[in-house]
């Protein structure tokens, strides 16, 4: 018997309106994301990849409502989730939270240690300050961080601490879903690979369920189960990790997995060239969004725009001349 997703996005969409003269009149919108659907199940990793401005982030804060979606239904352990208010959403956050990208900006600079990561505790369980100093020591050693930490502030922190300190409040309500957003971009590379590794031991630990948002492949290579690839608001192909690296089938995706550098001096790459930049999400054009960009461009990519399909098990793609290219 397969397992029901712990989350379900259905067709999702989010516009974001463009005012402009004296009366502020909605002049047009930027489409960051349009007509997303993807699935994850409880404990794996499923990444999102793609240049900056694909629209994954939005993709992410969108799930867990912290921007409302244009369109669309998103399902968390089968309750649509974009008609909830009140006590149901704040149970919902209880269960759902973010790592965001930069540690510094995502910390109090006047909040001490201790209260920034009790602080949910007081938010969401209304627990008493002793209980709370023990649940804050608990989750700092769990994220490699001793009690001496506590009684700093963000800025005594190094990067690495400080992103272990967010990582301690995103786990401090024991939440079945994290998304990670470029968890390790903000960090010297020295740090990246501890700060990975510590997500792994949480997961199991923790029995957690990530959403990856990155730009990076070798992090969703080492980090991931499946792997979403966007291009322009839409997800251009899905499959599980090891066979999008090994038998990437849309163009885009090609091209990103040819542009990744292999330690070996002596072998030979050929990275295949994209030309010119990504289009507006504010006029994207018809057909494939893609067809501007792509070397295998035909002429029919400009009319038709393809749609996300299962062309083997479990592995999706949108591309009309896939198997010929």
């Amino acid at each position: 018997m397969v397992e029901p997703p712990l989350l379900l996005v259905d067709h999702l969409v989010k516009y974001f309106p463009i005012r402009g003269g004296l009366l502020l009149r909605v002049k047009g919108y930027v489409k960051a994301v349009d007509d997303v659907s993807f699935k994850v199940y409880p404990q794996e990793t499923y990444g999102i990849v793609g240049e900056s401005g694909s629209g994954k982030t939005t993709v992410a804060r969108t799930i867990l409502r912290l921007i409302e979606p244009t369109k669309g239904r998103i399902f968390f352990e089968g309750n649509d989730i974009t008609k909830i208010q009140g006590e149901q959403l704040r149970k919902f956050r209880r269960n759902a939270q973010i790592i965001f990208q930069n540690p510094y900006s995502a910390l109090h600079p006047r909040m001490m240690i201790k209260d920034i990561v009790g602080e949910p505790l007081k938010i969401h369980f209304k627990m008493r300050n002793e209980e709370v100093i023990n649940e804050v020591v608990k989750t700092l050693h769990d994220v490699g961080l001793g009690e001496e930490h506590m009684y700093r502030y963000p800025h005594e922190l190094s990067g690495g601490q400080r992103q272990r300190v967010v990582i301690a409040r995103a786990i401090i309500l024991k939440p079945k879903l994290l998304v990670l957003d470029e968890p390790t971009s903000a960090l010297d590379v020295s740090v990246q690979a501890k700060i990975l590794n510590l997500l792994k031991d949480l997961q199991k630990k923790f029995k957690l369920t990530y959403i990856l948002i990155s730009h990076h492949f070798a992090v969703v290579d080492y980090m991931c189960d499946r792997i979403a690839v966007m291009y322009l608001g839409k997800i251009v192909e899905e499959a599980p990790k090891n066979e999008l690296f090994e038998n990437p089938l849309h163009p885009y995706t090609k091209a990103l997995i040819s542009a990744i550098p292999i330690p070996d001096p002596k072998r030979k790459v050929n990275p295949i060239l994209l030309k010119g930049e990504i289009p507006s999400p504010v006029n994207p054009p018809p057909g494939c969004r893609f067809a501007s960009r792509c070397p295998f461009k035909r002429t029919e990519c400009e009319k038709i725009t393809p749609t996300l399909e299962e062309v083997k098990k479990d592995h999706f793609v949108a591309c009309s001349f896939w198997e010929i290219i």
